[in-house]
């Protein structure tokens, strides 16, 4: 049953259209190197239009995921597939886990608080992930690999893609947690005052530190570099071949670049240039 006909699952047309056209997305990331206006997060605005963090984040980020796996029970019978390889469950698995960390269990439950995300922000984001669901997910569903033949003789490769994959993600969230304990540091510091003082606990929304652990001796932004690993890895497992998995790899770069480099200029601002030293943006000794 298709939600929206011939886009939901798509058609294998528009799925070529889609698959075509997010190649050429990095284009419209590059005005993020001249402008430094990003409403979420660290350099979120006192705005009417802006939405709750957690609930904002959460709604954007899972529609990608769900996406992917509507198109993969859907597409199938539409084009009279059985069943699917193991390896293409396999891709739609980590994608899965990746994104219920990310987009649910990160800021429902685990983050102690997150700045307020702009409307805009949380638009853009959430045409992005459909179209990343719908590009992967027809790839996964029945426009790629639909037998174990099509997977023969890969096994070595998608091994290793799962082993960089796995590291990747740890790392994402290694140094995901480190941040996050910097607010909740701050949280039991201010409730303590606040036991003394008898007043109300201040929000620890707007409050950062300087990291240290892990990578963050060499950079300022590891969960980026950990991520695009990650990824990385994914793609192996497609196949360098995989144009979803590449477009989704270098798509991330392209958004997530600009955006370390303009946080590194923020943060030599806010603590200043001796603290914040020889570190780099995201990439170690370079960028």
């Amino acid at each position: 049953m298709a939600l929206i006909q011939n886009w939901l699952p798509p058609s294998r047309e528009n799925w070529e259209l889609i698959v075509w056209g997010f190649q050429f997305f990095p284009l419209f990331t590059a005005a993020q190197w001249f402008i430094s206006y990003y409403p979420q997060g660290k350099t979120s605005v006192e705005s009417r239009f802006n939405l709750p963090g957690k609930w904002a984040w959460a709604t954007m980020e899972a529609p990608g995921f769900i996406t992917l796996l509507y198109v993969m029970y859907a597409l199938p019978k539409q084009q009279g597939i059985e069943s699917l390889p193991w390896a293409n469950w396999t891709m739609a698995a980590l994608f899965t886990i990746h994104y219920i960390y990310r987009a649910l269990l990160a800021p429902l439950v685990l983050n102690p608080s997150m700045s307020p995300i702009h409307i805009t922000v949380w638009a853009s984001a959430l045409i992005w992930q459909i179209t990343n669901g719908l590009s992967l997910g027809g790839w996964l569903g029945g426009y790629g690999p639909t037998t174990v033949y099509d997977w023969a003789g890969r096994l070595y490769m998608i091994e290793v893609g799962l082993v960089i994959w796995g590291w990747g993600l740890l790392g994402n969230m290694y140094h995901d947690d480190d941040l996050r304990e910097i607010r909740r540091a701050a949280g039991r510091r201010q409730k303590k005052e606040a036991e003394k003082t008898r007043k109300p606990v201040q929000s620890v929304d707007k409050v950062y530190m300087l990291p240290k652990n892990g990578l963050f001796h060499y950079i300022l932004y590891p969960h980026y570099l950990c991520e695009w690993i990650e990824w990385t890895g994914f793609w192996m497992i497609g196949g360098w071949g995989c144009v979803p998995a590449r477009s989704f790899v270098l798509n991330e770069i392209a958004t997530m670049l600009p955006r370390a480099v303009q946080g590194r200029k923020w943060y030599v601002e806010k603590f200043g240039k001796d603290k914040v030293g020889n570190r780099k943006a995201v990439i170690p000794g370079l960028l």
